[in-house]
């Protein structure tokens, strides 16, 4: 099944006020923000594993990246609590699960087929950067690209923000929240702007964490 499948539409979504839906694993649920049913299933999620639940070994052979919202999320590669940014790309193996349970943001399918980069951080231990051209705004960059940008943004209460979104843009709220476009968003909530559109937002009273990756929809 399709879901906000027309990459030319601008369209948000707020992550705690969705069902919760039952993945093919018991004990993994799931809240879909976007897919494309096909053979790639490119798909942007928010996951929540149960206690002691998890997936069987697998590849990601178009690559996956996350950010753990809650608990402690488990693979191969190590133990990721709250705040992680994990990037596996394609063809990276893992068998993912939780001990305690955790909630994940997760984009699948979503990498160029050669991209071989790992990236293993987290939003609490990162420093960030102020930005001279954008006042109250810090970034903490996580990957970048001649495909896209990646990156945490911390947005100072009241801070007038504006985005380069020519390339199509993606920002999860991670605490916080802004006003775009007519909308409130808080924590949880997802906005995809196109390509070719402009993206201009008004953090709220608490200032905002946000989650942001641009340039990458103008490569669908």
């Amino acid at each position: 099944m399709n879901v906000n499948d027309d990459f030319t539409k601008r369209v948000v979504m707020h992550g705690d006020s969705l069902a919760w839906e039952a993945s093919p694993m018991k004990g993994v649920d799931r809240r879909r923000l976007d897919r494309i049913d096909a053979d790639s299933d490119r798909v942007t999620t928010i996951v929540r594993y149960a206690p002691e639940s998890k997936f069987s070994s697998h590849v990601h052979s178009g690559g996956e990246e996350f950010i753990v919202l809650e608990g402690v999320f488990e693979d191969d590669y190590g133990d990721w609590p709250a705040g992680s940014y994990i990037r596996n790309p394609p063809q990276s193996s893992h068998t993912p699960g939780s001990k305690q349970g955790c909630t994940i943001f997760v984009k699948l399918w979503q990498f160029h087929p050669d991209d071989r980069t790992f990236v293993h951080a987290n939003r609490f231990k990162l420093g960030a950067i102020p930005e001279q051209d954008r006042p109250g705004v810090s970034v903490s960059p996580l990957y970048k690209d001649d495909r896209e940008n990646v990156r945490f943004e911390q947005w100072e209460p009241g801070a007038t923000i504006s985005i380069d979104s020519s390339g199509g843009a993606e920002v999860f709220v991670l605490k916080g929240g802004f006003e775009q476009g007519g909308d409130t968003l808080i924590k949880h909530s997802w906005l995809r702007m196109p390509v070719a559109s402009g993206l201009a937002a008004v953090a709220g009273s608490e200032g905002a964490s946000v989650w942001i990756k641009t340039g990458h929809l103008r490569h669908l």
